[in-house]
């Protein structure tokens, strides 16, 4: 009768400990249940690419929501194909997908995270925009104005 009682006993403490922990928890990103991601984007531009069939992108997704979201996709009718890549020990790789944090950022910028417009319909000269459709996991679709800037722009942000 002994041994079942301290059997019993580690048993409501392994399981009081698991409900302490997941009351812990919350999803990947750390927000609470039930939050959401609310995004906007800054710093939006184009260098005025100097090939006819490829141009980069640059801009900043900002979340100011208490849940994280995942860039999953970028369309553009400018292009054959908009893909999102990484700089990565200065190699350049096609990402899949990017994460937006909570309450955080997602940066494209020179040398990092930017947008590869690949097969462009036609070359964007400065002074014109290029529209792209930034597609999320969990909040839809966002429409960005992207405009062409001279070759050589070098935005205050940073990028």
């Amino acid at each position: 009768m002994r041994r079942l009682s301290a059997v019993t006993a580690l048993t409501a403490a392994a399981l009081a400990g698991t409900v302490l922990l997941t009351g812990c928890g919350g999803s990947a990103s750390g927000a609470e249940p039930g939050g959401k991601a609310e995004l906007s984007v800054s710093a939006a531009y184009m260098p005025q690419p100097v090939s006819d069939s490829m141009a980069a992108g640059f801009l900043t997704i900002v979340n100011k929501g208490d849940a994280e979201d995942e860039l999953t996709s970028v369309t553009s009718d400018a292009a054959g194909s908009v893909t999102a890549h990484r700089t990565v020990g200065g190699t350049m790789r096609e990402a899949g997908s990017l994460p937006v944090p909570a309450h955080g950022r997602l940066v494209f910028r020179s040398g990092g995270n930017h947008l590869m417009f690949d097969m462009l319909k036609h070359k964007p000269r400065q002074g014109q925009t290029v529209t792209v459709e930034l597609h999320f996991a969990h909040s839809g679709d966002l429409r960005v104005e992207m405009p062409v800037k001279a070759a050589t722009y070098s935005p205050e942000t940073g990028h």
